[in-house]
């Protein structure tokens, strides 16, 4: 790092100080204003807020590292730009309607208070496990990358990276609030994209053009519909291998299979039913501009194909090209890649190919990923403990003790996040941890919100169940795979026990079979017991939306939103039939 990247680091970081200072000046102290930002967004804020929350750094350090190890497989993920179009246009309406704060809110709305508790505590425990050790982990990541010899005592340049990218996030979500999430997001987005874009380009550049990375890397790591059974894999379990049969169930690959029917599960879950990312579409002022922010979130959701899977790409084919020695690490004896080295492929390109003055650039744009996720799980962690936990013990509480209360709940959150970056660390990769556990936690969320809409005959006690069995099936499998994570079991569970077929059954599968039982348990129990009150859930379910709900809806958009729609779906189509091998 030269002293002219340094210069245009500290200079981020005072506008975003400069920025987060002059939104917080306009804060009232009302809970509408510090969770919602006074339900004022413009679509533009909205987009670039969605995508700042969603592109951080799972995605930076995390989806790079996949994109070095298994090609475009994970682009998947982020072809799911078609589901946040789905929250636009279809889930936004409900939640508009009834001036909610949090998804558990809706949940009560729609079924009882017993699920809005159950949801919110089920989300304040997948952000302490995902969103929140995730973004402090690869801050740490980042420094240690880019540099590995700073230390603050007894602290190495891991735990001082987390500590600076942690302070950074939650000094401003905790004077500011949403609106500071918000308005500081529009400006690190527009780093992030223009230093990823850089990198990028520089990248290509040094390696020699996109041919040249096809050429060394394969057809196969360009290939988003990868097979059941890798190529040359033998069987893992012993009675399958007197049979010369393969375990299909066992892989690490991501298989076609499990990305045709989890993925879609997850994203829909993510982008239509998680406060994290919802929270940013109910501050809008209504429908359109919640609907518009959405659509412009869906197009700057296709970036990360082209910002962040490529970089990890081309950072492991200049690996294998041997032109720099840093890059070594990335490459095993036999030419295959270090998976665990292979985690800091987008800071170990920063320090290899870009020049002066660029790298500041990217640099800032990998913090700004880093603290935007980081504030939003904030944000949308203190709104949910406050709004739907801590309001309900006190539901006279003044205005400025609940936005106090919200603040408290930040600090409590950082400090559980950091006793779990222990977990990640032994972890099988960044990117793998985070969806592996979304995909155990997802499903039953997926369900009751989806078949709660769709379905008006769902009641309260199906809700409920599903939740409770759903949830009660995640848990028990992160238990069993936490240990051998942690390398608590040396070696594992012992071979073709139950617990090992458990542990080494691939997630995405297991993910499907958690959504089918919840399903299952939501419908029959709802039928078994008796209907909801249809009167008291009007307009919260497709099948008694009134005529006067449909037309304020029906008047909420035009053929502007139905072009921007259908160019993103257009852009969405090409990439999947591009990157097919």
């Amino acid at each position: 790092m030269h002293a002219i990247d340094w210069c245009i680091i500290v200079g981020y970081f005072a506008l975003v100080i400069g920025v987060s200072t002059w939104v917080t000046k306009r804060n009232k102290n009302t809970t509408d204003d510090y969770f919602l930002a006074g339900r004022n967004l413009a679509w533009w804020v909205i987009g670039a807020s969605i995508f700042s929350s969603n592109i951080g750094s799972e995605h930076l350090v995390g989806l790079a590292g996949s994109g070095a190890t298994d090609g475009v497989a994970m682009a998947h993920y982020e072809l799911h730009a078609w589901c946040v179009l789905i929250l636009g246009w279809v889930l936004i309406p409900f939640f508009m309607r009834g001036k909610v704060f949090t998804m558990p809110e809706f949940l009560e709305r729609r079924f009882s208070p017993g699920c809005r508790t159950f949801l919110a505590m089920v989300s304040l425990i997948s952000y302490v496990l995902t969103k929140v050790a995730v973004g402090i982990f690869a801050g740490g990541v980042v420094f240690s990358a880019l540099m590995p010899e700073m230390h603050l005592g007894p602290l190495d340049s891991f735990w001082v990276g987390s500590i600076i990218v942690l302070g950074m996030a939650g000094i401003y979500v905790f004077m500011g609030g949403m609106r500071a999430v918000a308005y500081t997001d529009v400006l690190q987005v527009s780093v992030l994209v223009i230093g990823s874009a850089l990198l990028t380009f520089f990248g290509l550049k040094a390696l020699g053009g996109w041919d040249v990375l096809r050429d060394t890397l394969g057809s196969e790591m360009f290939n988003l519909w990868k097979p059941l059974i890798p190529a040359g894999v033998e069987g893992t379990w012993e009675p399958v291998k007197e049979t010369g049969r393969m375990a299909w169930y066992f892989n690490t690959n991501y298989p076609w299979i499990g990305m045709l029917f989890c993925a879609p599960i997850v994203g829909l879950w993510y982008w239509c039913t998680d406060q994290y990312i919802v929270q940013r579409a109910l501050g809008a002022p209504n429908q359109k501009e919640a609907r518009r922010g959405c659509i412009f979130a869906g197009a700057l959701k296709l970036l990360p194909v082209f910002i962040f899977i490529l970089p990890g790409m081309i950072c492991f084919a200049l690996a294998k090209t041997g032109q720099y020695e840093m890059l070594n690490v990335l490459v095993n004896e036999d030419q295959t890649v270090n998976r665990a080295a292979a985690q800091g492929a987008f800071p170990l390109l920063i320090k290899s190919v870009l020049p002066i003055g660029v790298r500041g650039i990217v640099v800032a744009g990998l913090i700004a990923a880093l603290m935007g996720s980081l504030a939003g799980t904030f944000n949308a962690s203190s709104t949910l403990f406050t709004m739907d936990v801590y309001r309900r013990f006190k539901p006279n509480a003044s205005q400025a003790t609940l936005v106090w209360v919200g603040r408290l709940a930040v600090l409590a959150m950082v400090v559980i996040g950091l006793l779990w970056i222990e977990v990640i660390r032994g972890a099988d990769g960044l990117y793998n941890y985070l969806q592996s556990v979304q995909g155990y936690l997802a499903p039953p969320i997926f369900v009751v919100f989806f078949m709660g809409i769709f379905w008006k005959r769902m009641n309260a006690k199906g809700c409920i169940a599903a939740l409770a069995v759903g949830f009660a099936l995640g848990i028990f499998r992160m238990a069993i795979d936490t240990p051998v994570t942690l390398g608590i079991l040396k070696g594992g569970y012992q071979e073709g026990s139950f617990f090992w077929i458990i542990n080494n059954f691939y997630f995405q599968y297991f993910s499907v079979i958690i959504t089918i039982i919840s399903l299952a348990v939501m419908v029959i129990v709802s039928y078994a017991t008796r209907e909801p009150d249809y009167a008291q859930i009007r307009g919260l379910t497709f099948g008694n939306v009134t005529p006067e709900q449909k037309r304020i809806t029906r008047e909420s958009w035009n053929w502007v939103d139905v072009v921007g729609t259908a160019l993103v779906l257009a852009m969405i189509l090409w990439a999947y039939l591009y990157f097919n091998g």
